[in-house]
């Protein structure tokens, strides 16, 4: 039985900051920023916006009638969550006017509870003939403003419907998956900025792709002349190169220049947005997809899938018949364009009005718009609209 990604689609704010211009008030020369780490803009989330408002949002963008008779799990990965107890999937099922009879879950470890939500999604599909998953990683980067980790924040969501006979890619069984215990990045429950040893991480990162490559090759016999590209987890762009660069001379000419012209299209949407946690390896995916002009029917793509602390996957997909007709690459380019720029000044005046006391009785800054958006705190509760 054939299973994956059936629909997919991505959502983030609409304020964006230009990093040459917050290179430039930090006196960091900007190809640091542009060059160096491979970033040119970052998202910048308003007090209106969390993680929930920014996964119905995508969400939203792909649900139909059909899906909600057929929906019946929610599976929401995230490591900015809003509640110690409460998923963000149920309010997600509320928004969206999903069934009640539905189980809905909220995942964490890191960058990587996102796939292995879509690993779930795909083995309940398997032994539940006729429905779907609803998937949604949904983050918002925050290291504070003038630290080492700012240039790599960011935000956004994406969400994937996962069913038999998905229009976009299969999922294949041949996941090669690792976790250790490392202190390259955490965020305590009493922060709301992480704590991060970037030399490390990036470290750690290499020698994980680099070990699961191998034991890829050694179990399903494979090797990188049977991929058309790679996609990577990407907190900022660079790093998915340095990991790629590790075997990139196992191709020989020719696969090599398409691999490397591929992994640049697999960038390009990040490199406008920052980093997105859990949702930054199906960015590069949704890139790769949009951007790439040579993908065919029947051709493979590898995935590989980071959480620092640290646990790593690596997997593939094949793509479907006329998938190009089912990746939102358009609207996704449009959804960028659109974006109001803020000046650095705007971004940390954003930055420190976020509503992180629940004891106070506040409303956000929200304008009238159409989708969804946090309201602010009500005896504690957090209410949506």
């Amino acid at each position: 039985m054939a299973i994956g990604i059936d629909k997919l689609s991505f959502y983030t704010s609409e304020y964006v900051l230009d990093l040459v211009e917050l290179a430039q008030r930090r006196g960091v020369d900007p190809n640091k920023y542009t060059i160096g780490i491979g970033q040119d803009k970052q998202s910048v989330i308003p007090n209106y916006e969390d993680v929930v408002t920014m996964g119905a949002n995508a969400a939203a963008k792909i649900i139909d009638n059909d899906d909600r008779q057929q929906i019946d799990l929610i599976i929401f990965a995230t490591e900015s969550g809003i509640d110690n107890s409460k998923s963000s999937a149920l309010y997600v099922q509320k928004l969206l006017n999903l069934s009640e009879f539905s189980r809905t879950i909220e995942i964490k470890q890191a960058c990587y509870a996102g796939t292995f939500g879509l690993m779930q999604a795909r083995d309940y599909v398997a032994n539940h003939s006729g429905k779907r998953v609803l998937v949604i990683a949904s983050d918002i980067a925050r290291y504070g403003l003038n630290t080492p980790g700012e240039v790599t924040q960011g935000g956004g969501a994406v969400a994937m419907i996962v069913s038999e006979s998905p229009r976009i890619a299969t999922i294949n069984s041949d996941s090669v998956y690792m976790s250790r215990d490392v202190a390259d990045f955490w965020r305590p429950i009493d922060r709301t900025e992480a704590i991060v040893d970037g030399h490390l991480s990036t470290d750690i990162y290499k020698e994980m792709f680099l070990t699961l490559w191998q034991r890829y090759k050694e179990q399903s016999g494979r090797t990188i002349a049977d991929f058309a590209g790679f996609s990577f987890h990407l907190p900022y762009t660079k790093m998915g190169k340095k990991a790629f660069d590790q075997i990139i001379d196992e191709a020989d000419e020719i696969p090599q220049g398409r691999l490397l012209k591929n992994l640049k299209a697999s960038q390009k949407f990040s490199r406008q947005v920052g980093n997105l946690y859990t949702g930054s390896v199906y960015l590069s995916l949704l890139s790769l997809l949009s951007y790439a002009q040579d993908l065919v029917a029947g051709e493979q793509l590898a995935i590989f899938s980071y959480g620092s602390g640290a646990e790593a996957e690596l997997y593939s997909i094949t793509l479907q018949e006329n998938f190009f007709k089912y990746v939102p690459a358009n609207e996704t380019k449009k959804e960028l364009a659109d974006r109001k720029k803020v000046s650095v000044d705007q971004y940390e005046q954003i930055f420190n009005s976020q509503l992180l006391d629940s004891h106070e009785n506040v409303s956000s800054d929200h304008p009238d718009a159409d989708h969804f958006q946090f309201l602010g705190w009500q005896n504690g509760e957090r209410r949506y609209k």
